[in-house]
């Protein structure tokens, strides 16, 4: 695999250089452009007096002032894409540097009451959602959210294939997210799904064929009324009658050109990316079941939205005085573009949820792929089912710094509990952090900090940080009550990997110890998994009554009135304690 920061540098160069040849092909023809019209300006008013050669010079003119024109639209666009990635790459090497606080931090994401979620700072300032989100839509920045915070252990393997699969396509990734990054949607998919479900056509089915016999009945008495077979006056009685057909249906066409003007830039962007999607070709199973969910009408899914993208510009058009007067007058334009986006949602409104769906799947999953591509050092896990939950070899935290992480190995069965002793800033919380995401990332199929891994998967529960609530009358203690009530009656229904932080901190020291100690117990005797910190020493003593109780500690020394730490996970019983020390040190005491 390509090491993604040299990767990075050499898109970066190739996509700069990129964006020069564009903007210089971009003043180029708008300088033809410039030149054609002067050109047909010029022609016409030499030619005016021979007005056959004038009307040729004009439409000579016309016609490549036209094309210069959807030339120059296709090379913007084609601009716009190179720019966007020249901004992608800059940013990821940005993030691998560790400067990517000022992204989107997920805060919105944010549950207090989840069951892990608030403890391991999935969201948040500085958090892992902030560190590993790529998304480029509403609902795929939602999906990932939802696949960070489902606990749930189904299809790990299949997700793995997923992920590993994208991780070797970043050229088409970017590309996916640089196409989406073009076009600035108004409405969330979400609430146009709801208007499409909800819409209630309200235009007959005489309007499928009305509007074309009107225009040709129109082209009809235009062209009598030019040969002056007609009085000219009845043309414009003409055009009335078509301003009157067109005004019997004119709220209800208000009303939905009010609701498909703020869904036209989705139907655009999502018709760009389920392109992608379908002219990528896929081997794992979970990305060829997405892509074949948009493959299974008699068209492409891509075809089908542009389609309905072009209806939606065309009921647009009718903004424009002249279009809207000489189009409705004529040829009925309203009825005919409110009709083919009517029959559009008849046909295919119970099938757009699930195109929109796959969108925000390879969104979400191009994010997971990509972390996969930036970490090639990370491993996936070994899934097995045996009673070995965790064995990682040099297992560290992903958001701490690579040079200065120190690793621990961690082997935990089945039904095993952890006490972990240690002095303040020893490490405790961030081991017990470390091995949340551990959990956390192999149930979501991705790589793992460390250098071997073999898992068996397990949900999980954590209580590490209570706050009281003054709206809600709750105190500290309370809070933290509740919390392990939550805790006792998950792992009633099914298997929880448990891991608590310095519980009962809201009560005095005896009292706190003797709690401590029966809720141990009790998740003992429910032979549970997992790992509790704490400063409270006697809380070890249990590893001597139980054999599924171990101990361990992160330890401190003190050398020459220095304090040190070596982070390392440790067997045994943490003998220094450093409180006093510190409070001494910095003049506290």
């Amino acid at each position: 695999m390509r090491h993604p920061n040299i990767f990075y540098k050499t898109q970066l160069e190739k996509h700069q250089q990129e964006l020069k040849k564009f903007n210089k092909k971009l003043i180029g023809l708008s300088s033809l452009r410039l030149l054609v019209f002067l050109l047909t300006v010029a022609g016409i008013y030499m030619a005016f007096s021979f007005w056959q050669m004038a009307l040729g010079i004009g439409i000579a003119g016309i016609a490549g002032f036209i094309f210069l024109l959807s030339k120059y639209t296709d090379t913007k666009r084609l601009r716009d894409v190179s720019k966007a990635l020249v901004v992608l790459n800059e940013e990821e090497i940005n993030i691998a540097s560790g400067n990517f606080h000022h992204r989107d931090s997920g805060k919105q994401f944010q549950d207090p009451h989840h069951f892990y979620s608030l403890d391991i700072d999935l969201f948040g300032k500085g958090s892992f959602f902030q560190f590993i989100n790529r998304t480029t839509i509403q609902e795929g920045t939602k999906r990932l959210a939802t696949i960070l915070t489902a606990n749930t252990i189904d299809a790990i393997v299949p997700k793995q294939q997923a992920i590993k699969e994208l991780a070797e396509k970043p050229e088409w990734r970017q590309q996916y997210s640089a196409t989406a990054k073009l076009i600035h949607t108004e409405t969330p998919a979400l609430k146009i799904i709801e208007w499409l479900n909800s819409h209630q056509s309200f235009l007959p089915k005489i309007m499928g064929w009305l509007p074309k016999v009107f225009s040709l009945a129109s082209i009809a008495v235009v062209a009598l009324g030019m040969f002056q077979i007609i009085d000219l006056g009845f043309v414009g009685y003409w055009l009335l009658f078509g301003l009157i057909i067109t005004g019997l249906h004119l709220k209800k066409i208000n009303v939905l050109a009010s609701n498909t003007d703020k869904t036209r830039d989705t139907f655009r962007q999502y018709a760009l990316l389920l392109k992608q999607i379908e002219n990528e070709s896929f081997s794992s199973e979970w990305l060829k079941e997405k892509q074949a969910c948009i493959q299974q009408e008699h068209k492409k899914a891509s075809d089908i939205f542009s389609q309905f993208s072009k209806y939606l510009d065309a009921l647009d058009n009718r903004n424009n005085m002249i279009s809207a007067i000489f189009g409705n007058g004529f040829f009925l334009s309203d009825l005919k573009n409110a009709y083919n986006i009517e029959k559009w949602i008849s046909q295919y409104k119970t099938t757009v949820d699930r195109w929109f769906e796959v969108v925000s799947f390879f969104d979400a999953y191009n994010s997971l792929g990509n972390y996969a591509f930036n970490h090639p050092e990370y491993v996936f896990p070994d899934i097995v089912a045996n009673q070995t939950v965790i064995e990682a070899k040099n297992l560290g935290h992903p958001l701490l710094d690579r040079d200065k992480r120190i690793d621990s190995d961690l082997k935990i069965l089945n039904q095993e509990f952890f006490i972990v002793t240690g002095a303040n800033m020893a490490g405790k919380s961030t081991f017990l952090r470390t091995v949340s995401l551990h959990i956390v990332m192999a149930n979501t199929g991705l790589p793992v900090c460390a250098t071997s891994s073999t898992y068996s998967p397990v949900k999980l529960i954590t209580s590490m940080r209570t706050s009281d609530s003054l709206t809600d009358d709750s105190s500290y203690f309370f809070s933290e009550l509740t919390r392990l009530k939550f805790i006792v009656d998950e792992i009633a229904k099914e298997p929880y990997f448990i891991i608590l932080d310095e519980i009962l901190k809201g009560t005095n020291s005896t009292d706190k110890a003797i709690g401590s100690r029966k809720f141990v117990e009790k998740l003992v005797a429910g032979n549970a998994t997992g790992i509790i910190a704490t400063h409270d020493l006697s809380l070890c003593d249990i590893a001597k009554e139980l054999d599924a109780v171990k101990n361990y500690f992160f330890d401190a020394l003190i050398i020459d009135d220095e304090l040190f730490f070596d982070y390392k996970f440790k067997d045994g019983i943490c003998q220094n304690m450093n409180a006093s020390f510190l409070l001494k040190k910095m003049e506290i005491i």
